[in-house]
């Protein structure tokens, strides 16, 4: 346990209550709190990478979901910061957040387990389309593909000397050739979305299985709607998980996640913004694995699991592989995801 951890309960009157590391996530330090009266709370140490900024765009989404009568997270202000959201303790800084109680899933293994988490996703995305709101602390859009292959390029000729480019080279390799074959997207509106649909940031009831509520905001943003599904459905219909080479897309998760999103936000959608949900995939797996590939060349950006992997490179470009691995298999599908999307929409 972080002593840190203990010391910012302090400012939440929450002293000597019990502390424990909580969850699978690897940016941001989490715990779940549990007060003397048995109240829960998560508590969150962010990673720099994050500006506490968000933390009012956080409250401000929230705050409009919970008047919704909907489940989520809400933030808990300190007791000694004013009308700041968060602590910060030594160059760190901390936030508090109400416990939702649930489970949480690392993969889909069912087709029901995806249909709920498309009727999740579309929910939220009802819930919070309409709002009309500038974000603060908002980070450079985090889907430009452009940008991405850019880098890896760049992380190419700047890195020769690492000691996995022999490695990462032949794999970028094939990264950039698939990018090539990537359809145009289409111009399309922005929309307020959460910026991290993965299927680790859904909360289902334990019991029944169902959606209950989105977690984790840091990464909320305006894009095109399209691109937030391609990240769910690269995601959600990968049995495998991030950690896997042998990645396969399951076309009957694919099927019930879009019925049941199209169930909840059919009516919200215009067609073209649909109709971009495949390409939208095609492209968010290439990006992917390309942004995995610079990582482990670079080795700054994205968490590590050091149980399963001796470093950060290993473990980026075995999910590198396995998004391109993904995309592969996607592609031989195509036809068919199309059909199922037409069908779910039209409907």
């Amino acid at each position: 346990m972080s002593v840190d951890a203990q010391q910012v309960l302090g400012h939440y009157g929450l002293d000597g209550a019990a502390i424990e590391p909580y969850g699978t996530g690897l940016i941001n330090e989490t715990y779940r709190v549990t007060a003397a009266d048995g109240a829960r709370f998560i508590l969150q140490a962010m990673n720099p990478v994050f500006d506490p900024a968000i933390n009012i765009d956080i409250d401000v989404v929230t705050r409009h979901i919970d008047a919704l009568g909907a489940t989520t997270p809400r933030l808990v202000p300190p007791v000694d910061q004013g009308e700041q959201l968060w602590v910060n303790r030594d160059g760190r800084n901390w936030r508090l957040s109400t416990f939702v109680p649930g489970v949480c899933h690392d993969r889909l293994q069912s087709p029901e387990q995806a249909r709920h988490a498309g009727a999740l996703l579309g929910s939220f995305h009802r819930m919070v389309c309409p709002l009309d709101i500038k974000l603060h602390g908002a980070r450079t859009v985090v889907h430009d593909t452009p940008r991405h292959l850019a880098g890896l390029r760049s992380a190419l000729v700047e890195h020769t000397d690492h000691r996995y480019f022999s490695q990462a080279a032949p794999l970028a390799e094939q990264i950039l050739q698939a990018a090539e074959q990537l359809p145009q997207l289409p111009d399309l509106p922005e929309r307020l979305m959460h910026g991290d649909p993965k299927i680790s940031n859904l909360v289902f009831d334990e019991q029944t299985g169902a959606g209950v509520c989105m977690i984790d905001f840091d990464t909320l943003a305006h894009m095109p709607l399209p691109l937030e599904m391609g990240d769910a459905i690269r995601s959600w219909c990968n049995p495998k998980g991030e950690d896997e080479r042998q990645a396969q897309f399951r076309i009957d998760l694919f099927t019930a996640a879009i019925e049941g999103y199209a169930a909840e936000a059919g009516s919200l959608l215009d067609p073209a913004e649909w109709q971009a949900f495949v390409p939208a995939a095609s492209t968010i797996m290439v990006e992917l694995a390309a942004r995995f590939t610079r990582d482990a060349l670079r080795e700054v950006y994205f968490g590590w699991n050091a149980d399963k992997f001796p470093d950060r490179s290993t473990h980026n470009l075995v999910r590198a592989e396995g998004q391109l691995n993904l995309h592969r298999s996607f592609c031989a599908q195509l036809d068919a995801a199309e059909v199922i999307v037409d069908k779910a929409f039209r409907a």
